[in-house]
């Protein structure tokens, strides 16, 4: 009989939360108990798994008491309040919040990227932020045959990246202004609809904003480069759900685009949309819901003979999220990497 496990979902009412329910569902992960974890003012009230409700628990000092798998994603406080608690009782915590992914004990995990760094862990993996996810995704197979020197990242991040109340936060803004009324903005600093703004994440000393320097520094520890020089823009536009990324790399010798489409195009986790007689190339609309991060319009960069440029858009919530949090648990059970199983 195949082994079956105890996993915990930590944040179980959040956007993420509740499409890392329906992945564990729709992939067949072979759960034998599941506990649903949120705050106490979610207790008591019910999602449904395989046709049954199940109760949100609020989450305490016994919640992870026979948990085999805790998938995490409530924020980087309660990972810090909970994912010790967690290892001690011996569960493997998937953390999609930036709490860990720095540490230099915890690997940062992209499983089409870096699968290998899953065995290094000591009770915690970090899942990289959603723009990274996607970026490194694309980024990765064209690395493998010509290294990458320098990235130059502009992203088009959807109100799903702060949220499920962001989400409903640009529909109603976008309903106040067909009204003719202001918008409201009280999830984000800004009104979203009809408009953008730079990423609202905490701005550094630098100059970028911490969602900026995630991408450099996730990307750098996930390729094993520290040598690789990226930067980023990142901005808040009016969408739904999916990100979209401007990507301008840099080689040691010229990149043939034609050679790069066909490597992606055989990439795992990629698909490449592309019909330049139609213009058509990637689109959050066309991303939201999907597993792969769809790429095109690769094209030379006319300003650099080693410079390739592409495009793509993934959901933020599935690969950017909840997705690769289940692809690191299959891998887990796959490798053999759990502390403990039961039957």
């Amino acid at each position: 009989m195949s082994k079956s496990y105890r996993v915990a979902i930590l944040g179980a009412t959040g956007a993420v939360g509740t499409e890392l329910l329906e992945l564990l569902e729709s992939r067949g992960f072979p759960i034998s108990d599941l506990k649903l974890l949120a705050s106490a003012k979610s207790a008591g009230k019910a999602l449904k798994f395989k046709g049954e409700n199940i109760l949100i628990e609020a989450v305490g000092d016994r919640s992870f008491d026979d948990v085999d798998i805790v998938l995490a994603s409530a924020g980087g406080g309660t990972s810090k309040t909970w994912a010790g608690v967690a290892v001690e009782k011996g569960a493997v915590v998937i953390d999609n919040s930036s709490a860990f992914r720095m540490n230099p004990d915890v690997p940062l995990v992209v499983p089409e990227v870096n699968p290998q760094a899953a065995a290094s862990h000591q009770g915690i993996i970090a899942n990289p932020n959603c723009t990274t996810i996607l970026m490194t995704l694309a980024v990765w197979p064209l690395h493998q045959v010509k290294p990458v020197k320098r990235i130059i990242a502009a992203t088009y991040q959807s109100a799903s990246g702060a949220g499920a109340k962001a989400m409903e936060e640009v529909k109603t803004q976008t309903n106040a202004i067909l009204q003719g009324q202001p918008p409201v903005a009280e999830v984000l600093p800004y009104p979203l609809a009809f408009n953008l703004f730079p990423h609202n994440s905490p701005m550094t000393d630098l100059g970028y904003c911490e969602e900026e320097l995630k991408m450099v520094n996730e990307t750098r520890k996930i390729f094993g480069s520290q040598e690789i020089r990226i930067t980023a823009t990142c901005v808040r536009v009016p969408v739904l759900r999916a990100h979209s990324e401007a990507i301008n790399l840099e080689f040691e010798t010229p990149f043939n685009p034609d050679e790069a489409r066909a490597i992606l195009s055989n990439a795992p986790g990629v698909k490449l949309v592309e019909d330049w007689q139609k213009n058509y190339f990637p689109m959050p609309i066309e991303a939201s819901g999907r597993d792969e991060v769809l790429v095109g319009r690769i094209r030379q960069d006319i300003s650099h003979p080693c410079g390739l440029e592409l495009w793509l858009c993934g959901d933020q919530i599935r690969k950017g999220a909840a997705l690769n949090a289940v692809q690191i648990a299959e891998l887990l059970i796959e490798k053999n990497l759990l502390k403990s199983t039961t039957k």
